[in-house]
């Protein structure tokens, strides 16, 4: 049995990837959905046309996480496709953001994407393909989102260093690398702090972001950057000092998080 397992399926872009694999790859026999809301899986169910099996599981944790090598070791499948799209971000200071929040990015973000592709890895077979999202935030250092950023500067490594790993076993590994895009990440990630404002301009709509993610995972790219402008930054953020990238940004759209603070006071 030939099957795709997409994490993060609930929403954003681990939902519009389902739905977007569902689309394109006859081949795939069954779709494994992974989120914590259930609801949101039954309804994404309904819609793709292809088998899905859904596992309500909140990854950060080991015992519920196992649920999925469980039914691997049961079904033996052949993994032709893992999408590790779950994840969110938070803005704000470090120390400022409460600690369940600042050390969760870190399990979600990191830990369950490791612990996901480790355990999916011996069920897929040769010319697989393994789609990591991480983010543009992973190219450099970001002041008012600096947990959320390191953690995706792990993905982006680790991705890469994977996709290396992996060529004798015809397994590629593509680390996706968006900026802002229009999902519901954003009010998450608000709930602590505001968006700069020049992120507001450069946002995406998720399913141009997918097409392409997909095009680049299908033909090996180990990084997929959408977009004119995430592309400059991608290689701006290569040849210039951080630091001088850092002042910009500054200087474009202050932290925002000081505003929210004094809004919260009033």
């Amino acid at each position: 049995m030939k099957i795709a397992v997409v994490t993060g399926a609930s929403s954003g872009m681990g939902r519009e990837t389902a739905i977007q694999l569902a689309d394109r790859f006859s081949a795939l026999e069954e779709i494994w959905l992974i989120a914590r809301r259930e609801d949101r899986l039954l309804e994404l169910q309904k819609i793709l046309p292809v088998p899905s099996r859904i596992f309500a599981v909140d990854l950060t944790d080991e015992g519920k996480r196992n649920r999925l090598s469980e039914a691997l070791s049961r079904f033996k499948p052949e993994v032709k496709i893992l999408v590790n799209a779950s994840g969110y971000g938070l803005i704000g200071h470090v120390g400022e953001i409460p600690e369940p929040g600042e050390l969760g990015m870190v399990r979600l973000n990191c830990e369950a994407l490791c612990a996901v592709t480790r355990m999916v890895l011996p069920y897929m077979s040769f010319n697989s393909r393994i789609m990591q999202y991480a983010s543009s935030a992973a190219f450099l250092p970001q002041p008012g989102f600096a947990v959320y950023a390191a953690t995706k500067s792990f993905v982006l490594s680790y991705s890469r260093a994977l996709n290396e790993e992996l060529k004798s076993r015809g397994i590629s590994v593509t680390a996706v690398c968006p900026g802002p895009v229009k999902t519901e990440f954003f009010s998450i990630a608000e709930k602590t702090g505001r968006i700069p404002l020049y992120k507001r301009f450069v946002m995406a709509r998720p399913e141009k972001v997918v097409r392409l993610a997909i095009r680049d995972c299908a033909m090996g790219k180990s990084v997929s950057v959408y977009g004119i402008a995430m592309k400059l930054f991608y290689v701006f953020s290569k040849i210039l000092p951080h630091e001088w990238i850092l002042r910009l940004m500054a200087a474009i759209s202050p932290v925002q998080v000081e505003e929210t603070e004094k809004n919260e006071k009033n």
